[in-house]
């Protein structure tokens, strides 16, 4: 019984933004939990290298993958006409999937910031509706949405990326308020630096990177796999009273601010 409650076997994951970085890592971690995974990114080759390692790395999982990008409506709808044809169900989402385009606020043109609410809002939102279906039909399943330190104090990410990151984390509460009598939970993380491809650049500056360290107590930048662990905690059944919160993997760094 125990040991049950500290595993996914059995159970359908969908996770985007999956081909590298902290998606790529949940995807391994829930891969590793017993979960079955299909994983979504943009990129096809990515997509289908990791679809590899990920089947290599964990054979008695199966690991299906489908190419779409989630800031598109229309593809947003063919990712759950393939889910659905599939015919395994679903009992987790996890909305990984962001991007960002660093500015000053005024230097924004209308189509970049607008960009950033599709890919890290609305795709969430339409996202979790498109999967509320199959996700009611189990007495517990979970969406677990990935936010930012930057949805809960100010960092310089620029304002739209933080605009969205907080009502990702919003629409969080009013879906775990809202679908608890349906037995899907929906929580949230919210990373601080993680060694990822899309940091790198930012880190690569050493007063910058000095600046970072500074901040965050446990004097560190995270790894995708902490994240990947906190969020796979959400979606276990040991987490089964836990709905509409927001873990913080910050090594700290909320308690100090930047």
């Amino acid at each position: 019984m125990t040991s049950s409650r500290w595993r996914l076997d059995g159970q359908v994951a969908l996770v985007t933004g999956a081909s590298a970085g902290i998606g790529r890592a949940i995807a391994a971690e829930l891969l590793g939990l017993g979960a079955d995974v299909m994983l979504v990114a943009r990129d096809e080759a990515a997509l289908e290298a990791t679809r590899a390692e990920l089947e290599e790395m964990f054979p008695q999982g199966q690991v299906r993958a489908f190419a779409a990008d989630v800031a598109d409506a229309e593809q947003r709808r063919e990712i759950f006409d393939w889910v659905e044809d599939l015919g395994n169900g679903l009992q987790v989402l996890v909305n990984n999937a962001g991007t960002n385009v660093r500015r000053a606020a005024m230097d924004y043109s209308d189509a970049e910031w607008r960009a950033l609410f599709e890919t890290n809002l609305f795709s969430a939102f339409e996202l979790s509706r498109f999967a509320f279906p199959l996700l009611s039909q189990h007495a517990c399943s979970s969406i677990v949405n990935v936010g930012s330190v930057s949805g809960l104090t100010h960092v310089r990410t620029g304002a739209p990326y933080g605009m969205t990151k907080a009502a990702l984390h919003q629409l969080t509460k009013n879906l775990a308020c809202e679908w608890a009598e349906d037995g899907v939970r929906v929580n949230a993380v919210a990373p601080w630096y993680i060694r990822t491809r899309r940091t790198s650049t930012s880190l690569a500056d050493p007063d910058y990177l000095d600046e970072v360290i500074e901040r965050t107590p446990m004097g560190r930048i995270g790894e995708p796999e902490e994240v990947a662990s906190a969020v796979a905690f959400l979606c276990l059944p040991a987490s089964s009273y836990v709905t509409g919160e927001c873990i913080a993997v910050d090594g700290g760094f909320l308690r100090y601010g930047f």
